[in-house]
Parts: C-alpha cells; structure tokens; sequence
C-alpha cells in the first residue's frame, strides 16, 4: 500500500512545517498509544537503545510502521545509541560528601568492601590530573588529584550526595577511539535487521567519530542516515568539522548543559541552527522542552516560550523525551507542542539572520529560484519532485514561506524527509507526470482548490538522483 491511498488531508493553514519528534516508552509502549502519538502531530519516533530490550524494539517497529500505514503518513524510526554514556555504578544507600573532602573510584569495585565507589566504565585509562568529573546530572562537581593503580582519586568541591547508577559527566576528557562502545555495536547489528530511517550517534567529540559510525553502517549495509547528537565540549571546539560529517544535528542540552556550561547552550543552540541552515542539514532541538508534562496536562510559560523560540530560531524538529516515554500526558505533550509550533508560525516571519556565506551551488541557486518565484506568482505551494531526497532537502533550507509537498518513490526517502522543515512527502512511482498526478489527487481531496497556483520542480530522468532542472508554475483548473 503506497502512502498516498490513505494520507491524512491536512488543509494546507494546518500544515505545521516545524516537524516534532516523539520517543517511545513505557507511557507509550502499544500499538494504540503509537498510532495517538502519530495522529496528534508526531512526524518521528525514537527509540531510546539506553533501555529496553531488542525484543520490545522488535514489536514497536512493526506498531509504527503498521500505524503509520494505517494513517497514510510517512514516520522515521530513530535508533538512539547510547554511547559511552558513563555511570556510577552499584552500591547500597545513598554516599553523603563534603566539599574538601576525597574520594576515589574503580571499575566494578565492591563499595562495601574496598571504600572505592563503582563505576560502570573504566575511567583510569582516560581521566588526567586536574580534569573535572560531574557526579549525579550535574549535581556534584569533582576534580582529578591524581590516577594510580587502576583508581581515580579525586577532590569534592561542593556538598551533596550521590546514589547508585547516575551520570557521570567528564567535559575535559578526551574520548578518542572509545565513542561506539560495544553495547552501540551490538544495537546497530540489531538495528540493520530492522526498518530504520536514522541513527543517532552520542557524545561526539570530532569528525572521526562520524566517519568511523558511517564505516561501520556501510559494512551493515544500513541505509540510514547519522543524527549527530552535539551534547560534549570537545563538539563545541569541532563545530564546523562535526556539523558538515553529520547528516542531521541533534542539539542534545541536557548533556550539553552539564558539559558545557547551561548559560552557553542557548547561544550553541543558535550557532547551530545557523550553522545547520547555511550547510543544509536538518537540525533538531531536544531536552526538556515541556518537561512539566510528564506531570502536569499543562506546560509552563517558560516551556511554551522555549518551543516557540526553536520555531523562530528556524528549528527543523523538536524533541519530546520523558515527555511522551514515561510522562503520564504523552498525546497531550505531543498536542501541545503542535499547538505552539502552528500559532508561531502562523505569526512569523518573525526574522532571524545567522552570519553566514551565500551558497552559490548551482543546486542552492536552482532551489532559490524556485522559491522566488513561488513567492512572485504566490503559489500555496511547491511540488518537488526527489529520489534521494536532497531537492527537498535543498529547497528546505532556505526557509520557504509556503510547504514543500515532496514526491518520491521511496518509502525510506519519504521517511526520512519527515524531519526535514516544511516537507510533507507522499510515495509515488516513478513517473514523468508524478507531480502533475499526486497535485491532481490532492485537488480531487481538496487540500488544493480551483484556481490555486502551483510551482513544481523536476528533472528530465524521473528517479535519477542529482536531475532537478525543471521548474513550471500551474495554476489548478
């Protein structure tokens, strides 16, 4: 069954282009919660590899792809990794400490017999003298006096307390080489047995990184594109490098906050919704956007402000979490926020320039012919014709006022493209008059009417990627 059979009829007013991603949980976890989730406005899932079983991840692939045909709208699957994500590890009680005092650390150790507190990583082979390690979110800082014997001694700063199992945050170690643990590798052969659109990679530190996740996915012959989640220092000072090796951005701030400092991600967060938007890649904002949902039917100010701000920052996605995972108002977070993200947008343009170079790419030229001259005839749309999905792409990135209605023969194209700003996709087979047939189906569907003017874009080999060279304005009769 193509897509195009049972597609929702949004009218083009309700079309939100700022696209939400939803992850699946506990809160979540069946086949009618995942179809509510997709109804209210999700246009990705994720799955988040940090917990769960691949025998639950099994069953909620075929829920989403089974809702998602049901509802004729195209969903990505994200495949979240964990990464070295680094905690302590088990003991009895809870450890109460005192600024001054020391403290010392072991893989695995027994914290009753030897004093050393557990870790589930060995960090001896990593940390330096004078690094900084973040106990508890953030919560108790720590500073490295000295390594020995496979033990981190470190120095308290503040008073607090730590229990079993929290993050451990290190913004001053270099992770060179360990980035894709072995978990990731176990989860990503397991990913290339399944319908996957993205994997998300954590804790990046450099373009290496990305490269060694790409080699990996090519040798699984996974056809999936890599969602770079920013969220170390290390990634801040590599910026430019990491963002052009990605395939989309994930601006992960809960991580990020702990790294780097909470009062610099709202300026990292708008370098690189900047830097994403000059390079063309899509870029998702992410963490604690309506977090008092996972308690409250209602967000607060501060929260709605926030989700608004991603939209005028020019935001492809946003993200819920726990929202929709183990919140007990999972549909109503994801309703919410796509009630904030059409109201934004229903009042932009509200302008906001990033410094960056003109693209002068004959493909970015094309793309901004095309929107010049939807805006010139006032088209309610443009209809783009795309086999891997960079036209779309392309066309995307530079922020056209009107949709993007994608046309492709790919289901896992289709897929992806709904992350990506603006585009609404739809399968179709390979045809000359694939735009000319899916505009007539969604005139007979009266999501277009009589007299709506149209421009399209396609190229003289349908199917063939790189082709685009055509572009026509129709006006429906």
């Amino acid at each position: 069954m193509k897509f195009t059979e049972t597609a929702p009829l949004v009218p083009l007013e309700s079309f939100k282009r700022t696209k939400i991603i939803a992850t699946v949980g506990p809160s979540t976890n069946s086949y009618e919660a995942i179809l509510d989730l997709i109804k209210a406005g999700a246009n990705g899932l994720r799955l988040n590899f940090s917990h769960g079983t691949h025998e639950e991840r099994i069953q909620q692939i075929k829920w989403i792809r089974k809702a998602s045909k049901a509802y004729g709208k195209p969903v990505a699957i994200i495949q979240d990794l964990q990464g070295p994500k680094i905690r302590l590890g088990d003991f009895d009680g809870v450890i109460t400490l005192q600024a001054g005092q020391s403290l010392t650390f072991k893989y695995k150790a027994d914290y009753a017999k030897t004093g050393h507190v557990p870790m589930q990583y060995d960090l001896s082979k990593k940390v330096k003298r004078g690094e900084r390690i973040y106990l508890y979110d953030g919560k108790i800082l720590t500073t490295v006096t000295s390594v020995k014997d496979d033990i981190v001694h470190v120095r308290v700063e503040n008073d607090g307390i730590i229990i079993k199992r929290k993050a451990m945050n290190l913004p001053d170690t270099d992770f060179r080489g360990d980035v894709i643990t072995k978990k990731d590798r176990e989860d990503l052969a397991f990913g290339s047995t399944q319908d996957i659109d993205y994997v998300a990679q954590s804790f990046v530190q450099r373009p290496e990184d990305i490269e060694s996740m790409r080699k990996l996915l090519r040798n699984l012959n996974m056809n999936v594109k890599i969602i770079l989640k920013f969220e170390t220092k290390l990634a801040i000072e590599n910026m430019l490098e990491i963002v052009e090796a990605s395939d989309v951005v994930m601006v992960a701030r809960g991580d990020l906050a702990v790294e780097a400092a909470a009062e610099a991600v709202p300026i990292v967060q708008r370098q690189l919704i900047g830097l994403c938007q000059q390079l063309g890649k899509p870029v998702i904002v992410a963490t604690q956007m309506l977090m008092s949902m996972t308690e409250s039917p209602e967000p607060s100010r501060a929260e709605v402000s926030d989700v608004a701000t991603a939209v005028i920052l020019g935001s492809d996605c946003v993200m819920l979490s726990d929202e929709t995972a183990n919140g007990n108002y999972p549909i109503a977070a994801v309703k919410t926020m796509k009630k904030i993200i059409l109201y934004t947008e229903s009042h932009l343009p509200l302008t906001v320039k990033y410094p960056y170079q003109e693209d002068m790419s004959r493909q970015s030229s094309i793309s901004k012919a095309i929107i010049s001259l939807a805006k010139d005839v006032h088209a309610v749309a443009i209809v783009a014709e795309t086999n891997s999905g960079a036209t779309a792409i392309e066309i995307a990135r530079q922020r056209p006022e009107m949709p993007v209605i994608a046309v492709t023969n790919h289901e896992r194209t289709a897929q992806q493209l709904a992350l990506v700003f603006g585009v609404k996709s739809y399968v179709r087979p390979v045809d000359r008059l694939a735009a000319t047939k899916l505009t007539e189906w969604l005139t007979k569907n009266k999501v277009f009417v009589k007299g709506d003017v149209l421009v399209t874009a396609s190229g003289r080999y349908p199917g063939v990627v790189g082709t685009t060279d055509t572009i026509k304005v129709r006006v429906l009769e």
